[in-house]
């Protein structure tokens, strides 16, 4: 999928992005990361946040986590 994400699958990235974001601030952690996602490596995670995060915060926002899920 290239094109932006709209509608109804916006809104099912959005219901996913808040299963993450264990916190509710808004941002994606490594450690949200993590914790949801327990088996896998934190090398894995790591490689994620870095490829994704593209203001370099060391978190993802909700238009972060959507460019690298529409990429997949």
């Amino acid at each position: 999928m290239s094109a932006e994400p709209t509608g109804e699958r916006l809104a099912e990235l959005r219901q996913k992005f808040a299963a993450i974001d264990a916190d509710g601030d808004g941002f994606i952690t490594e450690r949200e990361f993590g914790e949801h996602f327990p088996g896998l490596p934190a090398e894995a995670v790591g490689s994620l946040n870095q490829d994704a995060d593209a203001d370099g915060d060391g978190r993802l926002s909700f238009e972060e986590f959507v460019r690298i899920v529409a990429q997949a």
